[in-house]
Order: C-alpha cells, then sequence, then structure tokens
C-alpha cells in the first residue's frame, strides 16, 4: 500500500504523523511511504531520516495525496486537505467532529473513508490512542495554569506552590480520566493544595491510591464545585464523553463566584469545551479573558511539545497503521471492533452515533457503510 504522511498546517501544530521508525516498519513489508518535505521538522525529523529508512520525499501535500491510498496525520484535516481528498482515500487522524459540522460535511462530501484516533477503543473500552496526548495535555494545563497565573500574564501574581510562610494556591480539577490524574499528578508535585473532581466513586477511589492520598477527590455534584468555586486560583477542565460534545461545568454566571484573574484552562476543547465561556484558541495567542477570569483554550496544547508528543503519538498509533496498509481498511477494522469504532465516515455517510446525534444528522452503522465502500 502507499502511505503518505503530509505536513500539518493547523496553526502552531508541530507534531508529524509518523516517525521514521514507523517507515522502517512499513517499508520492510514492502509499502511505500510519501512524506512531505519538511513534515518533521518540527518535531526535530530532517527529511534524510526519513530517507534512509525508506521513504520518498516529496515536494509539497499535493503529491502526497495524489500518491497515497492511506493518509496518516495528526490534526484534523483543515479546508485545503479536505479538498484533497478522494474516495479512494483512506484517512487516519484526530477529527474531533462533533463540535464543527462544517468539518463533519466537508468529509462526507469527500466520500473518503475517514478513521478517528480519539474514538478507537481497545478491548476495555478504553481510548488508546488518545490517552498519550491526554497524558500530555494534562501535565501542559497545569504547568501552562501556573505561568498564566503570574501577574505579567494577566494573571493574580501567584505562585502555584506557594513558599514557607505563604500559603500554596489552589487548583481544582474536574474531570478524573487520563487528563485530569496528569494535571493533578503536576499541580501536586508543584505544591500546589488538589481537589480532583468526578462523577465515578470508583475512580475517585483508584486516584486515592494512584495519587497517594496527596489530593482532595470529590464528588462532581454541581452544588459542590460551585461551593469550592471562590477558593480556587486555577481551575482545569478535563471532561470527556466519548466522541460526543463536552458538557459544560461551569457557566458564565459562576465566574462571578471565582477571585478575579484566577486562571481557568479548557483541555475539553477539542470536544467543544467544558466551559460555557470557552472558544479556541493557539499557542501565539492563548488566552483571553471574560468576566475578570483568565482563558485558556489552546485546540492543540501537546503540539507545544512536538518531540515529546510525537514519538508518544506514533508508539500508540503504528500498530494501528501496519493493520490498515497490511490488512486494507476492510479487513483491519472488521476484525476489530474496537478498531471499528473509530470509522467516523465512510462512502458518504456518517457512521459515528455521538456526531449524528449532536449534529441531527443520519447515522449509517459502521459496517454497513464499509460494506458500502467495499461495493464501490
Amino acid at each position: 500500500m502507499r502511505v503518505g504522511v503530509p505536513s500539518e498546517i493547523k496553526t502552531d501544530e508541530y507534531r508529524v504523523g509518523m516517525t521514521p521508525s514507523g517507515v522502517r516498519e512499513l517499508t520492510q513489508d514492502g509499502h511505500e511511504v510519501l512524506v512531505q518535505a519538511g513534515a518533521g521538522e518540527g518535531s526535530a525529523i530532517a527529511d534524510e531520516d526519513y530517507a534512509a529508512q525508506g521513504a520518498t520525499i516529496v515536494a509539497d501535500a499535493e503529491a502526497v495525496f495524489e500518491g497515497a491510498e492511506l493518509l496518516v496525520k495528526v490534526k484534523e484535516p483543515q479546508p485545503g486537505e479536505v479538498a484533497r481528498l478522494r474516495p479512494h482515500h483512506t484517512l487516519f487522524t484526530y477529527l474531533h467532529l462533533a463540535p464543527d459540522p462544517a468539518l463533519t460535511r466537508g468529509l462526507v462530501e469527500s466520500g473518503a473513508t475517514c478513521v478517528a484516533y480519539e474514538t478507537v477503543e481497545d478491548g476495555r473500552g478504553r481510548l488508546p490512542l488518545l490517552a498519550p496526548m491526554s497524558e500530555v495535555a494534562g501535565k501542559i494545563a497545569t504547568q501552562a495554569g501556573a505561568f498564566m497565573l503570574e501577574k505579567p500574564l494577566g494573571g493574580r501574581g501567584l505562585l502555584l506552590g506557594g513558599v514557607p510562610g505563604v500559603a500554596a494556591g489552589k487548583v481544582m480539577v474536574i474531570g478524573g480520566g487520563v487528563v485530569g490524574q496528569n494535571a493533578a499528578e503536576i499541580a501536586i508535585g508543584m505544591g500546589a493544595e488538589t481537589y480532583v473532581y468526578d462523577r465515578s466513586i470508583d475512580r475517585l477511589r483508584e486516584l486515592e491510591v494512584l495519587l497517594n492520598g496527596r489530593c482532595s477527590t470529590c464528588y462532581a455534584s454541581t452544588l459542590e464545585i460551585e461551593q469550592r468555586l471562590p477558593e480556587m486560583d486555577l481551575v482545569v477542565g478535563a471532561v470527556l464523553v466519548h466522541g460526543a460534545k463536552a458538557p459544560h461545568v461551569i457557566t458564565r454566571a459562576q465566574l462571578g463566584l471565582m477571585k478575579r484573574n484566577a486562571v481557568l484552562v479548557d483541555v475539553s476543547i477539542d470536544q467543544g469545551g467544558c466551559f460555557e465561556t470557552s472558544h479556541a484558541t493557539t499557542h501565539s495567542d492563548p488566552t483571553y479573558e471574560v468576566d475578570g477570569i483568565t482563558h485558556y483554550c489552546v485546540a492543540n496544547m501537546p503540539g507545544a511539545v512536538p518531540i515529546t508528543s510525537t514519538y508518544a503519538l506514533t508508539n500508540a498509533t503504528m500498530p494501528y497503521v501496519i493493520k490498515l496498509a497490511g490488512q486494507g481498511v476492510h479487513a483491519a477494522l472488521g476484525a476489530d471492533g474496537g478498531f471499528m469504532k473509530g470509522l467516523n465516515v465512510a462512502a458518504g455517510r456518517l457512521t459515528y452515533e455521538p456526531v449524528a446525534r449532536d449534529q441531527g444528522l443520519e447515522f449509517t452503522p459502521p459496517q454497513e457503510a464499509l460494506a458500502a465502500v467495499a461495493a464501490a
């Protein structure tokens, strides 16, 4: 199979969809890999590194899209990339369709087969291709929030960990999944007084053990969050509903309960955001203020540390890429029910039910749509 790796063109995105190790794995199995010139530069990977493992370096994205059958990316395709997709393409990348009807429509109209990293599941219902970036994003969330609390950046002027004789800051993490756990670990490590909220008592018990009882674990009722907000210096939103839009856990009215120049970090922004006042920002312009509260809502937080993120992501995705290249999309997805859950669009049909429900669109069972691809 011909596998294509284009450069990422989303604003401030420096990751790349494949490393030289991935190229080696594919080429030694007889596949052809096309890598756009400069695609790995942001992750400190030179064209020569890819070529040494058997990749063909091509001049531009057009050559990648025209020459490849399987396209391996990191972020959701931008409008120019959507325009290049054809029915014979299989696209494997993060899609985050729930909050983006325009992208959903574009992918459906392209006729391409689109498999989303973030909805692939393993045998235990976990999200193995979302987890590594959730780990990175969780760590960055607290790190960035602590930075934004500094006065020159519009924050309260508070050192999150405090010093002897001066109390530490307080951090609320809403959502106790992979993002929340990692955000809490960094907050605890900085010396902050940390509270983690979740609606699963079993998960809260796990976090008590994983975090060695070094933070307070709290049931995430609306009233409990509202009563605690006035004390908080930093709030990290880490709420995830598989493949669907994130619910709002803090409303605009509740901002009035918070300290002036406190910081909100919304890690759920890829899925629409979990604060009512959230909208996506970029690394080059990461914050804005609403009602005296600083909002940090960068939609690709792991892109700020591309060397770490690229290798963490591709370690997880490569076994799936190898399956797609070696077996073809129909056999690879058909043999693995969790992989099949990654199918979001095929044969001009929307195949992921939470997205269809959020956008009021018709849902087609993935097996049915994939059969239509095979028949085409």
